[in-house]
């Protein structure tokens, strides 16, 4: 057991953490992680928890996993990092090629980046770029869902819609057109009152995860897509949270048949070790970025750590472990058990809404007063149980490695079911009812 006291100072002293209120943050004792084994995290003190976030919706196979540490060992021993300006290596090239060979059929072509955001971005960038050199320079707009979360850089944000987040920022943002969530008829109303004015539509297929796990009903997907066919407007799934698994299958667009003109990756690409995000896209959104030098077609757009050797290495041992483990496979079994035990969760009091998909999870405990932090209390009494969960408001998410075994499962729902019984037990009469 290491002596940390220090630590817990330096932080609140210091560091400045995503997300959260920094004066809330220097009122509680900081959960100081050292190390993790399979699905569970250890913090400095010895003490266990269950990663029911799966360190933020990334990590798939468990920490720790020997393939993915050898491939990240392996690496360090030729290069750290390279170029791709200029330059590739074979670790960009062979995971390009892995990645169209899983991705939905159209998708030729491969442009990596490090984050979700910039992943969603330069999908942005890129249908604007095409529409503009093809000369249909009127299609200048974008249509994104209510609700919607793509990241965080400004471009990403102006495509969210989740007050709470984005509207600080609304100065700073270029306009878009909103869609209501799940209604093709919307949808076909927008593209319509808008023909040719339209870039593209960007959406998180069949769950939007940080707007609180709001899912789209079966078919929404597919009559999107045909609307965009049918007004000549490009398709920009974003499957940062929803790909690799999460919903049941490897991508979520896999589910209704659609194929997107641009895909966007990350989070679990590389199993949740390092920062790596790739946006596919089709031959014919390349070729129009062809041309001589003096056309000033290039997609002038890039990152330092693009294609990071390290990174694409350890993304190539993910997709073998995908493989060799049956990880799509072996996940139906556990979205059964989930599904029946969420079923019984959604009765207890308190308890609003189950929304879930696959493996995303979102556990709607009703509006309350924020001072009450309902959520929040929830993270807090299932720490004190062994597991590590994080609210999206007084929504509670579950988004586990996919590589969590049956007891381990049930184990975190019992500890979240317990977690969700103590709070509401202690709330108010009037804010409980």
């Amino acid at each position: 057991m290491n002596d940390a006291s220090h630590l817990n100072p330096l932080d609140q002293q210091y560091v400045w953490h995503p997300f959260t209120q920094q004066q809330g943050w220097s009122e509680e004792t900081p959960l100081m992680i050292e190390r993790g084994e399979g699905v569970y995290l250890y913090d400095v003190d010895g003490k266990r928890y269950i990663d029911g976030t799966a360190a933020l919706w990334c990590n798939v196979h468990g920490h720790r996993h020997p393939d993915l540490d050898r491939a990240a060992r392996d690496q360090l021993d030729r290069i750290a990092h390279s170029t791709m300006l200029g330059l590739s290596h074979p670790g960009a090239t062979e995971l390009a090629a892995r990645l169209i060979e899983i991705a939905p059929a159209g998708l030729q072509r491969v442009f990596y980046s490090d984050s979700g955001s910039t992943a969603a971005e330069i999908a942005l960038k890129m249908a604007f770029q095409y529409h503009q050199q093809r000369g249909d320079t009127a299609r200048t707009r974008f249509v994104r869902l209510r609700e919607a979360y793509h990241g965080d850089t400004i471009g990403s944000v102006s495509v969210g819609g989740i007050d709470l987040f984005h509207a600080t920022y609304r100065p700073l943002l270029f306009e878009t057109l909103a869609a209501e969530p799940g209604d093709a008829d919307h949808m076909e109303q927008l593209l319509s009152a808008h023909e040719g004015e339209v870039a593209a539509v960007i959406m998180e297929p069949l769950v939007q995860g940080a707007g609180g796990m709001i899912v789209h009903p079966e078919g929404y997907l597919r009559a999107v897509r045909e609307l965009c066919n049918r007004h000549g407007v490009l398709l920009i799934c974003d499957e940062v949270a929803t790909g690799f698994g999460r919903t049941g299958t490897m991508f979520a667009v896999e589910r209704e048949g659609v194929s997107p003109d641009f895909l966007c990756l990350a989070k679990g690409i590389t199993g949740g070790y390092l920062p790596l995000a790739a946006t596919l896209t089709t031959e014919t959104v390349y070729e129009g970025f062809l041309g001589a030098p003096a056309e000033a077609k290039t997609f002038f757009h890039g990152h330092t750590y693009t294609g990071n050797p390290v990174a694409c290495a350890v993304a190539l041992a993910n997709l073998d472990i995908f493989e060799k483990e049956r990880t799509i496979e072996r996940l139906q079994p556990k979205i059964d058990l989930l599904d029946r035990r969420l079923a019984e969760i959604a009765a207890m009091p308190g308890v609003t809404e189950v929304r879930s998909r696959g493996v995303m999870v979102g556990i709607d405990l009703g509006e309350h007063d924020p001072e009450l932090r309902v959520g929040h209390r929830v993270t807090r009494e299932a720490r004190e149980r062994g597991a590590f969960v994080r609210p999206l408001g007084d929504v509670v998410v579950l988004m586990f490695p996919l590589s969590i075994t049956e007891p381990e499962l049930n184990e975190l729902l019992d500890i979240t079911a317990a977690s969700i019984e103590a709070v509401v037990a202690a709330l108010p009469e009037r804010a409980a009812s």
